[in-house]
């Protein structure tokens, strides 16, 4: 059974290919951590992080990456890099995909923040 998060990434996964990114990986896991979509875009190798909130009153689904979150994200895309050296040269980027509820919409519009966090 796909949970809702599953949902979510998989909705994020088809709407990047539908901006022209090329989904290399989904849900890399590895004894670092996880990440939830890795892709090219032109010439960078973007690592994406995918949140959704279902609720407006808790903080948003971007603020949900604290800084232990980020690091755990750092540390796993150089783990990827390393298992990956051909990918190596590529200039790298974290985005983040959210998903959070319009005050007037019923669907859960994505909101691309790209170059969201630097190392």
């Amino acid at each position: 059974m796909k949970s809702r998060g599953d949902h979510y990434e998989e909705q994020a996964a088809s709407w990047l290919r539908d901006q022209g990114l090329t989904i290399i990986e989904r849900n890399y896991r590895c004894r670092v951590g996880e990440l939830d979509i890795i892709a090219r875009d032109a010439a960078y190798l973007v690592f994406i992080e995918v949140r959704a909130r279902s609720h407006p009153g808790f903080a948003s689904a971007a603020e949900s990456i604290d800084r232990r979150k980020r690091r755990r994200l750092v540390n796993t895309a150089q783990y990827y890099l390393q298992q990956h050296p051909q990918l190596a040269q590529l200039a790298c980027r974290f985005d983040v995909v959210t998903f959070q509820p319009r005050q007037s919409a019923t669907r859960h519009a994505p909101q691309w923040i790209r170059g969201a966090f630097i190392n």
